[in-house]
């Protein structure tokens, strides 16, 4: 019997119902992060057994970031005509078969085409991924369902940086470790297919439809973008190039700068990872509560500064500065994503969320370089330090730029409580 009553929301859905998608979208999301993970606690491996140098092994990460600064225009087109369940699936396959390429032999050139396959896919995974739960729980937990997601994503890092520990014996030989990273790509592709079917499920008897925030570039709206939006998209690149590119090189940091052993400096570079697992949740539900958005932007990229010098120039336990690393990660995350959706346009969101992921990715890109580079030609780690030191000092000028352009529009809704 056909119902003429109108199909109900996806926020009319059971919790149960929306979080169990949210936990295999998520699932997808750990299978991703863990892959893109898998490079640093190898960094050692690769040197000694594939004489692989520090500008090699910023390759690999680097490689990654580099076609995703043309992807986010191609994979939000493919979003916005195959929509998201294919174009989810098309994504968590490229991303399986970058892992796979990866492990076939142990030479540059075809691990960078295995990490250029896996970035192919990955970046607009997450986009698929953000606009499914943008779609599933739009004005409706909005903020916390993104941290609860970022939470699972991140944990597929901690996995990869603690896999030395958890499975010591692979690290006998380079490749032991990549397959490993390859059966985290296929989670994430069998999690899409699960998620595949729940939307498909729900589309014949609910309304899902909503706006989607897709990355896509409409070249007239990057005109007309306040001088917000590209605060925080200069802060964006920023904050993210001071830690993923330290990411890449933190566990051999560890080991030659600080003498732990591979199992303890994979812990303590996962620290970071850990701290944002617990604290963006915890964060985002703060900041819906109290706003404060650009402030806590600032007070992140404050605790950022000092944490690269103290790594370099005191005896100082890692640990120490890898938390306050977290804090950061937790709290700049949880305050900036967000605040996009508040400082434009509904019908410009894709544009915004295009530039800011593609400028994100040419700083990845850069600094992923840069860092491997200035690290061969100094023989150490300092230079790169000074480099990272140097970002938060911008991330913090760009953060109160942000918070003065917002106070003088006149509304300053970055500031208030409750908004989304």
């Amino acid at each position: 019997m056909h119902s003429t009553t109108l199909k109900k929301t996806a926020n009319e859905l059971s919790p149960l119902y929306r979080w169990t998608v949210l936990f295999f979208i998520s699932l997808a999301m750990f299978g991703n992060y863990y892959i893109y993970d898998s490079i640093s606690p190898l960094a050692d491996v690769l040197r000694e057994q594939l004489n692989f140098t520090n500008s090699n092994i910023g390759l690999l990460n680097a490689i990654y970031s580099f076609p995703n600064i043309i992807m986010v225009l191609i994979g939000g087109i493919i979003i916005d005509r195959i929509g998201t369940k294919k174009a989810s699936f098309i994504f968590s396959f490229l991303c399986m078969t970058g892992a796979l390429v990866t492990t076939l032999e142990g030479n540059i050139i075809t691990m960078a085409t295995g990490r250029l396959i896996f970035g192919l896919g990955a970046e607009s995974l997450i986009v698929a991924i953000t606009t499914v739960i943008a779609k599933w729980f739009k004005g409706k937990e909005l903020s916390f369902a993104f941290g609860l997601n970022l939470t699972i994503a991140r944990l597929g890092s901690f996995a990869a940086l603690n896999s030395p520990t958890l499975a010591k014996s692979l690290y006998s030989y380079w490749k032991y470790p990549l397959l490993l990273a390859l059966g985290a790509g296929i989670i994430s592709l069998l999690a899409v297919i699960v998620y595949f079917s729940f939307e498909t499920y729900s589309e014949k008897r609910y309304n899902l439809t909503s706006s989607e925030v897709v990355d896509k570039i409409n070249i007239r709206d990057i005109f007309v973008m306040s001088s917000s939006f590209w605060y925080i998209t200069l802060l964006c690149v920023t904050f993210y190039s001071a830690i993923f590119p330290f990411q890449t090189f933190a566990v051999k940091f560890f080991i030659e700068h600080h003498g732990l052993s591979r199992e303890m400096a994979g812990f303590t570079s996962s620290l970071i990872t850990f701290a944002a697992m617990i604290g963006t949740p915890l964060f985002g539900l703060f900041i819906d509560l109290v706003g404060k958005r650009a402030s806590l932007m600032m007070l992140g990229s404050v605790l950022l500064i000092p944490v690269y010098l103290l790594l370099i120039y005191t005896p100082l336990h890692p640990i120490v500065p890898m938390v306050f690393m977290g804090v950061a990660f937790s709290l700049i995350p949880a305050a900036m994503w967000p605040s996009v959706a508040l400082i434009v346009k509904e019908q410009q969101l894709g544009t915004a969320y295009g530039l800011m992921t593609m400028i994100q990715n040419i700083g990845l890109f850069g600094f992923n370089l840069l860092i491997g580079f200035a690290n061969d030609i100094s023989g150490g780690y300092r230079a790169g330090m000074w480099l990272f030191s140097t970002l938060g000092f911008a991330g913090l000028f760009f953060a109160f730029m942000l918070k003065r352009a917002d106070r003088l529009s006149g509304n300053g809704q970055l500031e208030k409580s409750k908004i989304i």
